[in-house]
Order: structure tokens, then C-alpha cells, then sequence
């Protein structure tokens, strides 16, 4: 399932030009290679999450969040937007071209293969924090990358609407 949904990540980036993959139609406002940019970090940080916990030494009965506990028995993010804290939401790099984007969702869909039979081989009682969902292991780590994919597609589809918007009513 996560590895169909990335996969239909970046075969969409096949659709767009460069101009509006960096198209930002308002400040405050991520373009569509920003949103790739940031899927791709987290993404990245969640699998090395699915790492540490192979050799944590935090184990035992440590806890999930409310929001964490939440988050997983929904099996998904609330259909909001999150804003993170301003220290933590620099925007994302706007720079990457088609080539450079559909590259690197190459490397993370490898990267979740290759995890994907270790995430149950690593003991389920050893965990690594998450600084809003608590104590998750390498199997929920790993869940997360999904999670997080699906929770961006809304945005994907808002900022898609955006740049057909923009190319139909150009602004003089």
C-alpha cells in the first residue's frame, strides 16, 4: 500500500513543468516541489527512526502520545493542516527539478523495500521518541511514511488546482 502510493508520487511529477512545480501562489504558500521536498525529508527521518530502534536501548512499556495514540488508532493524520512551530518550518528547498524529485522518490521507494522486511524483525519494545507521538516503534516508524503521504495528498491536489488556476487567468 505505502509503496503503490509513493510510486504514484512520483509518477505525477512526471506532469509537471518546472515552472510549476516551483509555482508559489501566495506567501505562506508551499509549491508543489516544496511539498515533495518536505515529503521526502520526513520521510527520510521517519526510516532512520525505523533504524534506531534496532539498536535503542529505550524499551519496555513507554507510551504513545495522546495525539500519537490517536493518530494510530485512526491510522491516519486529522484532515487538517498542521502548522508546525516557526522553528521548525523553515520552508522547504524550492529548487530541485523534475529529474531531481522523481531521483530521490527512487531512493526512498528503495529505502522502504529494503526496511520494510527488517521493521519485523526489530522487537516491537524497542523504541525511539517522536516529539509529538511519544514512544513508536520501528513498525509504526514505518507506518508514519505512509501516513504522512496520505495526509499531504489534499495539499497536493489544492496546489495542483492552484498552478491550473494560475496558467488559466494569468495576472498582467
Amino acid at each position: 500500500m505505502k509503496e503503490e502510493l509513493l510510486v504514484t508520487f512520483k509518477s505525477d511529477l512526471s506532469r509537471y513543468s518546472l515552472e510549476q512545480l516551483r509555482y508559489i501562489s501566495e506567501e505562506g504558500v508551499w509549491s508543489i516541489g516544496q511539498m515533495y521536498d518536505h515529503l521526502l525529508l520526513v520521510a527520510h527521518e521517519y526510516l532512520d527512526s525505523v533504524e534506531l530502534c534496532e539498536t535503542s536501548a529505550a524499551e519496555g512499556e513507554l507510551a504513545k502520545s495522546k495525539f500519537g495514540e490517536e493518530l494510530f488508532r485512526n491510522g491516519g493524520f486529522p484532515p487538517v493542516k498542521i502548522r508546525l512551530p516557526d522553528e521548525m518550518n523553515e520552508p522547504p528547498n524550492n529548487t530541485d527539478s523534475q529529474e531531481k524529485l522523481i531521483s530521490r522518490m527512487d531512493a526512498l521507494i528503495e529505502r522502504m523495500a529494503r526496511q520494510e522486511s527488517k521493521v519485523e524483525e526489530i522487537a516491537p519494545n524497542r523504541k525511539v521518541q517522536h516529539g509529538g507521538f511519544g514512544w513508536l516503534n520501528s513498525k509504526e516508524w514505518y507506518e508514519l511514511v505512509g501516513m504522512h503521504f496520505r495526509h499531504h495528498l489534499r495539499q497536493k491536489s489544492e496546489l495542483e488546482g492552484r498552478c491550473r488556476h494560475e496558467r488559466n487567468n494569468p495576472q498582467p
